[in-house]
């Protein structure tokens, strides 16, 4: 039965890459879909996108089982600061000044909005790095999840899952994207509902379940603090809650899904339909995971969890969980449920990524013209490599999905947040300060991945994360590249000159008066 489910949705997604291969013979339709997508389409391609494998696979597990029933928290706070309010605040006037500059990608806007081909160069070379790391850690939770339904070794998985997203987002581009993505999102929300109460009624039901968790303990948890409402650790959890809902206000392949949306209409109803879709799928996932403990402990208390070099395997706890709560019917339509969140991710990334290389690096250097055709070819053979890229890393079983993707919305929402958001309202920012918020997004991450992530100082690691505030945890080093960034760049702004202050200023009440 697993099999059929899954032959019949992966036919349905080359199905549409076929359909749609006609929709993308431009370099506007390939990449944003003409900028006449629908605000259904679109709450559900910015939905997709946000959760993926690395949601429902990764931090699901990872932060139920260090935070508990608490980890709910998280798929509320990106459902109104990660979904609702970028939505509200950004939505409008990221399609009126994006269409007022003709920018198709994020490079493109800095470019044009600051008056600089360095800055579009380098913020490209940045998308397509640290897009990266977030496409392995995606490739990483959806071949476990693979292997625990198939039995299907874990590279195996890797490899079939970039084949199958090559083929539909090389065939059919943004259109392709956005009709999978409201397909896959359907899918999302179902199986969530589902994944839910079979999870919680395989341990008595909710009160069972919650009273359950509360009495596990080990030298970490306190007892009875799973179950309580800010949990063990409220303070590293409002880290997790910052990156992962403040990040989207300056992930290019977020952003991005304002710059296609057809009209205000369809940004009024996405707004509602986005939050909606985000809290239940991102709510469902960690509350869900908040029960992980109780799969993954024994009687005695001992640990039924794989261990790798000596850690406990957080990838492998939800894959464990649903394996033991789920009837055997079920677990195909969860294996589509976290594919859907997964390929429409993956087809969101490797648009991105090459998309921005193509417009921002290669037509640039391009001694001759280049046409449509060229461009969107190119962009096509990028997504190949990209992919191929992402593989390799992803191979690495040492690489946990948490880390992977903290490292990449760290160093690009690092960078790009506070500049691309500042630019959208107020006249005075300067190309100083972008640079300033460049160097410090990428700065914060990069150094905090030598020193801590890549193991090359142990002492240092284990001191920073036993303070309360774990200085070790990538995650908290990406929300706070976020927050500096957020307040660097008033700050250069202010001690910086503008030469384009006028033009700026009317540049922003035009797009005022058409985003009102």
């Amino acid at each position: 039965m697993t099999y059929v489910i899954l032959a019949v949705y992966l036919a349905v997604m080359v199905g549409i890459g076929l359909y749609c291969r006609k929709r993308a013979s431009t370099v506007a339709e390939f990449v944003l879909g003409g900028r006449n997508i629908g605000g259904w389409f679109t709450a559900f391609a910015y939905g997709t996108s946000y959760f993926s494998a690395v949601v429902f696979i990764g931090y699901a597990g990872q932060f139920g089982w260090s935070y508990g029933l608490a980890a709910t928290w998280i798929g509320i706070g990106n459902a109104v600061i990660g979904s609702m309010l970028p939505w509200i605040i950004m939505g409008r006037r990221t399609r009126a000044m994006t269409k007022k500059l003709n920018a198709s990608t994020m490079p493109e806007f800095f470019e044009k909005r600051y008056n600089s081909k360095a800055l579009k160069i380098v913020s490209a070379v940045i998308v397509f790095v640290f897009l990266i790391p977030y496409t392995a850690s995606v490739y990483n939770g959806l071949s476990r999840l693979f292997n625990m339904a198939f039995d299907i070794p874990y590279e195996a998985c890797l490899i079939g899952m970039a084949v199958l997203t090559a083929v539909y987002v090389i065939l059919g581009g943004y259109t392709a994207t956005a009709i999978n993505d409201f397909v896959q999102g359907i899918i999302m929300l179902v199986g969530i509902v589902a994944v839910v109460l079979c999870v919680v009624n395989g341990k008595g039901g909710f009160a069972e379940a919650a009273n359950g968790l509360g009495q596990i303990t080990d030298t970490n948890v306190p007892a009875n603090t799973l179950n309580t409402l800010f949990g063990p650790d409220p303070i590293n959890l409002i880290g997790v809650v910052i990156l992962t809902s403040l990040g989207t206000w300056g992930l290019p392949q977020m952003v991005q899904k304002f710059y296609a949306i057809k009209d205000d209409t369809a940004i009024k109803r996405g707004t509602v339909i986005s939050t909606i879709f985000a809290l239940v799928v991102a709510g469902g996932s960690y509350f869900m995971g908040g029960f992980g403990r109780l799969y993954g402990t024994g009687e005695n208390g001992e640990i039924l969890i794989e261990s790798v070099n000596g850690k406990l395997a957080f990838d492998s706890i939800v894959p464990k969980m649903l394996k033991d709560a789920l009837p055997e019917f079920l677990i195909g339509i969860v294996v589509v449920l976290v594919l859907s969140a997964s390929m429409s991710t993956l087809s969101s990334l490797v648009l991105t990524s090459s998309s921005t290389l193509t417009i921002d690096l290669i037509k640039p250097l391009y001694k001759k013209q280049l046409t449509d055709k060229k461009q969107v070819l190119i962009m096509r053979v990028l997504i190949a490599v990209f992919l191929l890229i992402s593989v390799i890393i992803a191979l690495n079983p040492n690489a946990y999905i948490t880390t992977l993707m903290s490292i990449s919305w760290g160093a690009l929402a690092g960078a790009f947040l506070a500049p691309f958001l500042y630019g959208l309202f107020s006249k005075r920012i300067t190309k100083a300060a972008v640079w300033a918020s460049f160097i410090t997004g990428v700065g914060i991450t990069t150094v905090h991945m030598f020193i801590f992530s890549l193991g090359f100082f142990p002492d240092i690691t284990k001191a920073a994360a036993a303070l309360p505030l774990n200085l070790a945890s990538p995650i908290n080093a990406g929300a706070a590249a976020m927050i500096i960034g957020l307040i660097i760049v008033p700050i250069v702004s202010a001690f910086t000159k503008n030469k384009y202050i006028e033009r700026d200023e009317k540049l922003i009440e035009e797009c005022r008066k058409q985003a009102d």
